[in-house]
């Protein structure tokens, strides 16, 4: 009797090489990726790396049947929703008033076009509604399927503001660097004119209005020199622990106050070192706590005065429009009276201070210093608390 392994032919039997011709791409594509044909044809795009990683809600529905084919990791978080559930449902099973925008896609795709925004309220059964900003996409590379992208209303003012803040600190540079170059030469003009004048003055009296020129002159060489401070100071990364550099800036300030100011510690030891040029960190949180103190005079007065240096990673986050997996959060909050609502926005412009006598450069040259690590300042404040968070990535 004639045996044959498992799995092996029969001598002179020729292998088969015929195909089913009734076997699309797509679906052989989906049976030896254990897939939906459709997210099969999805992932031959290409885009899906790419959307996986916006820190933004997506949603990928096919663009006939309007069903999800993709949902990233925030939309499963914002809708309490897995992704093999939501494969399941179509975009009027996810919200229940969702002709809203149904009806946009659909207007969409019919007109070929590209892109269409609009803020509108999206109800879900037995939860809150959801106030969004909603970018609906039909891209050229995925002709098959529709993007819609949800932000809700307070990330998108968060993502307004850090725009604002990234855009005002890159207009400050250039400000910064033409002002600078275009008072400095007749500023040594001016005070080389006022000194040649001055040995030429036989009154002593006299002397003193030149001398009136050349201090004036020396004072606004400083504060141009300063406001060049970030531009001449070469980057030098190091391994820096933010808690060293803390610790830095809280002995300096508690020896400039010494008395009625307490400066608290609440730390994360969890967090590691990272690479970056300590020196300009230490100057940038020097520059935010010095300014927080100096506001705190009525209640250093008191006995009252409180800042609080605070540490956590942050996950996910977003900086500059660049998602990073792990992040280093500095706070730095104060009991103070708050910074004045018709500065709040500008407080990072150079030579806008809320404190009289204040020269305005502080902040700006801090933000400075933190945007060259990629990273970003943000402050909140109002009457009694005032928190600047330092946002830095990490690796």
């Amino acid at each position: 009797m004639k045996t044959v392994r498992a799995g092996a032919r029969p001598k002179g039997e020729t292998p088969s090489t015929s195909v089913p011709t009734d076997a699309s791409a797509d679906a052989l594509l989906a049976q030896v990726t254990s897939v939906d044909p459709w997210e099969a044809k999805l992932m031959a795009t290409g885009i899906l790396p790419g959307l996986e990683a916006l820190p933004t809600v997506l949603l990928v529905l096919e663009k006939h049947t309007l069903r999800v084919v993709f949902a990233n990791p925030a939309a499963e978080a914002l809708l309490a929703l897995s992704r093999r559930s939501l494969s399941q449902m179509t975009w009027n099973d996810v919200f229940t008033n969702g002709d809203v925008l149904a009806s946009t896609m659909v207007e969409l795709i019919a007109n070929h076009f590209q892109t269409t925004r609009l803020d509108l309220v999206l109800e879900r059964t037995a939860q809150e509604p959801l106030h969004t900003h909603a970018i609906v996409a039909a891209p050229e590379a995925a002709p098959d399927f529709v993007i819609v992208e949800l932000i809700e209303n307070e990330q998108k003012l968060k993502n307004e503001r850090e725009e604002r803040i990234i855009d005002q600190a890159l207009m400050n540079k250039q400000l910064i660097r033409n002002l600078a170059h275009e008072i400095k030469n007749p500023l040594g003009g001016i005070r080389g004119a006022a000194q040649l004048l001055e040995f030429e003055l036989e009154q002593r009296e006299l002397r003193e209005y030149t001398q009136v020129i050349i201090k004036e002159s020396d004072r606004l060489q400083t504060l141009v020199d300063r406001l060049l401070e970030p531009h001449r100071h070469p980057y030098i990364a190091t391994d820096v622990n933010i808690h060293e550099v803390c610790e830095r800036v809280r002995s300096v300030v508690l020896a400039e106050f010494p008395q009625g100011l307490s400066i608290e510690r609440d730390y994360d030891v969890s967090l590691p070192d990272f690479r970056g040029d300590k020196e300009q960190l230490i100057q940038a949180l020097l520059n935010i706590v010095r300014n927080g103190a100096e506001a705190l005079r009525e209640q250093i007065a008191r006995g009252d005065a409180r800042i609080v240096l605070r540490t956590r990673v942050a996950r996910k986050i977003t900086i500059a429009k660049r998602l990073h997996k792990l992040a280093l959060e500095l706070h730095v909050i104060d009991n103070g009276p708050g910074i004045p609502a018709d500065i709040r926005d500008r407080i990072f412009y150079p030579l806008v201070s809320g404190r009289e006598g204040g020269s305005g450069l502080g902040l700006t040259l801090a933000q400075s210093f933190v945007q060259r690590h990629d990273g970003l300042i943000e402050c909140e404040s109002r009457p009694g608390r005032t928190d600047f968070r330092i946002l830095l990535p990490l690796g």
